[in-house]
């Protein structure tokens, strides 16, 4: 949240917290904290039904032109927000925006990927990676994407005009509770004729350790990972035989 005050167009935006439906007195906190920062409004969303739908809910209160979707383990710096917006309103033709992500130790997030077929979440998963090093390269853009255009990018942190989240109707909760439903925005996006771009002239912050690592039997060993599995067969299933929309 400072990192979010020292915005050079903090003035022109609204922030808004939302608190899905913890289970703790995180929500007492954030009001007390965030109060002494700056103005904020916190949503509380009537119970927890997953990832984007705290979004979703939270996106009803949002009254600009842009929608910032963004987790609190990436933080931009100073001026990405207005980096960002500048480049959404240079080019219409841009649906959804993300910066590049940096982990503490200087590598880059493979934040923005090719839409996968489910062979490859198996070899990334397993040791048949190293079997098929060029189909896992290929659906990681290398790890090392450049700035363009991409299939689909993370939904951690992400610039989205307003009038394309409400066309779309936002994420889609009815099959993603979490994970996945970032890829599944992104490839409306495309089917709604708008382009999804990934940019490293904005570098953001990211934590290295995230919910989904590990291989293919750790994930079947935890809830996280379950959700996963789970949310990877409804995409799938969902998009089944259909071309890719950048196409």
């Amino acid at each position: 949240m400072h990192a979010l005050r020292q915005q050079t167009i903090i003035d022109d935006c609204e922030v808004i917290v939302i608190d899905n439906h913890s289970d703790d007195d995180s929500i007492g906190i954030l009001r007390h904290q965030l109060g002494q920062i700056m103005p904020v409004r916190v949503v509380e969303t009537p119970r927890n039904a997953g990832f984007g739908f705290g979004y979703n809910f939270g996106a009803r209160f949002a009254q600009g032109v842009y929608l910032l979707i963004n987790n609190p383990a990436k933080i931009l710096p100073p001026d990405g927000i207005e980096q960002l917006v500048q480049h959404m309103e240079q080019d219409t033709s841009v649906g959804i925006l993300a910066p590049a992500l940096i982990h503490p130790d200087g590598t880059v997030r493979s934040s923005a990927r090719a839409f996968p077929r489910p062979l490859d979440l198996v070899l990334k998963r397993t040791c048949l990676q190293y079997f098929f090093p060029r189909r896992v390269r290929q659906y990681e853009l290398g790890g090392q994407c450049p700035s363009g255009e991409v299939d689909w990018v993370v939904g951690g942190c992400f610039l989205i005009r307003s009038s394309l989240f409400k066309e779309l109707e936002g994420f889609d909760t009815g099959n993603f509770f979490l994970f996945f439903e970032d890829m599944d925005l992104c490839r409306r996006c495309w089917q709604a004729g708008k382009r999804v771009v990934y940019t490293r002239s904005v570098t953001g912050s990211d934590r290295k350790r995230r919910l989904s690592e590990g291989g293919l039997l750790a994930l079947m060993c935890t809830n996280i990972g379950r959700a996963h599995i789970r949310s990877a067969w409804k995409y799938f299933w969902k998009w089944k035989k259909m071309p890719n929309p950048r196409f």
